[in-house]
């Protein structure tokens, strides 16, 4: 199914531009990118890895879905997973880590894929003549379904840059007249440090972490462009999007429920998606909360005027002598203050009380700022058992491949260093 749909996508388009290599300058029409997938040998082996952000990366792609290989990207440097069988009916499978255990995947059926490619082209407006820039993970979910299959199965052209620094940036998007540009916020705020987002983003979407509102309007103030902040999930894929025109007033908003998505909140606060994208089970051992179309998220939402708020997620939720508070609430006003740079902010076991945490928070700053004056600030804005007892300042908040700041990794880190006391 896959493969014949972009087999339509080459009738329809065969003399276009399809892919670029910015770095190379190397291009394929769609009838040259058909040409090299019919005559590239095809492996014995029943999954296939693609890896990096490279022309080699889609062929790939094509290649698998023209044997009716399963399709399983990988991270550069990721290892296969041992998997002795497949759920039956699966094309595609998404690796994620789990919450105890080893790593796990997700199993996408055919339609399922194609599902999410058709929910993001119409509800982004994704054009042919504003091809999408790519310098974010092809394997990852967000990646590979912003830029892999609007190209395949729905004929949005791609340019691969080689690298997402800001003079790699500014080389890759003189290539096209205008551009589409996905990224997380991360690689926005150091393209807008360095004055190096291009004039000819005709479309700036931002996913993967939380935009913070801050720079949204500064992008905005100075280059005109509107950062639109996207929010999905591997599960499911897209979830929601902003897709107003001016930077949002509410740092919990993130958007309007995708097309042909159907968001609900379930008893315990969290959002249920249901969609054809919803993928078909996790593998190899099934989870309640990913079964018949419906994904179940432990993000806390609040759905209000057809917009999604986030509240914050029921797992990072930290207990306080029995009251809960989102780390996410703190980290917002914690961003308000003008020199905080980046916050991540988590629960860490008190020795005072069993059963209940302390609020820790990890600081990256701007210029010189004190717990004292943190503290003084977040208590004219947060009941005062919301504000952090422990302050941990660093020089950054290294954020991990998929440009997600890993809770879990900051607090391990701030317990070993309390165990090496």
């Amino acid at each position: 199914m896959l493969y014949e749909r972009w087999r339509q996508i080459v009738k329809d388009n065969r003399n276009e531009l399809a892919l670029c290599a910015a770095a190379s300058g190397q291009q394929w029409t769609f009838g040259q990118l058909d040409s090299a997938a019919e005559n590239a040998a095809t492996t014995m082996d029943a999954i296939v890895y693609p890896q990096g952000i490279s022309p080699e990366f889609i062929f790939t792609v094509l290649v698998a879905w023209r044997a009716g290989k399963v399709v399983c990207p990988l991270e550069a440097g990721q290892a296969p997973l041992p998997l002795s069988k497949l759920p039956p009916g699966c094309v595609h499978l998404k690796t994620t880590s789990g919450t105890t255990g080893g790593p796990r995947v997700i199993a996408f059926t055919a339609e399922q894929l194609m599902a999410d490619a058709e929910n993001i082209v119409a509800t982004m407006g994704l054009r042919r003549d504003w091809p999408n820039l790519g310098v974010i993970s092809l394997a990852h979910s967000y990646g590979f379904s912003n830029l892999v299959t609007p190209l395949l199965l729905r004929g949005i052209p791609v340019v691969l840059s080689d690298s997402p620094l800001p003079e790699a940036l500014r080389r890759a998007a003189t290539t096209p007249e205008n551009i589409t540009l996905p990224a997380v916020p991360a690689l926005w705020r150091a393209w807008h440090e360095a004055g190096a987002i291009p004039s000819n983003v005709r479309l700036a979407i931002s996913a993967g972490a939380p935009l913070p509102l801050a720079m949204e309007q500064d992008v905005f103030d100075v280059t005109g462009i509107k950062l639109h902040n996207f929010y999905g999930a591997s599960e499911c894929g897209g979830i929601a999007y902003d897709n107003s025109t001016r930077p949002r007033s509410d740092a919990t908003s993130v958007g309007v429920p995708m097309r042909n998505v159907q968001l609900s909140v379930n008893k315990d606060g969290c959002l249920e998606v249901r969609s054809r994208a919803v993928g078909e089970t996790y593998w190899p051992e099934r989870q309640p909360n990913l079964n018949a179309g419906v994904y179940c998220t432990s993000d806390l939402v609040e759905l209000r005027d057809g917009q999604v708020f986030l509240r914050g997620r029921a797992s990072d939720l930290i207990n306080v002598a029995g009251r809960k508070v989102s780390p996410e609430a703190i980290e917002r006003a914690l961003l308000a203050h003008p020199n905080v740079r980046e916050c991540l902010v988590f629960g860490a076991p008190s020795h005072e009380a069993e059963r209940t945490e302390i609020i820790v928070a990890c600081i990256a700053t701007k210029s010189d700022v004190t717990a004292d004056g943190l503290r003084d600030f977040l208590l004219s804005r947060l009941p005062a058992w919301q504000v952090p007892r422990e302050w941990v300042f660093v020089e950054s908040l290294k954020s991990d491949q998929r440009g997600k700041l890993s809770r879990a990794e900051w607090r391990r880190r701030y317990w070993e260093r309390g165990q090496r006391r």
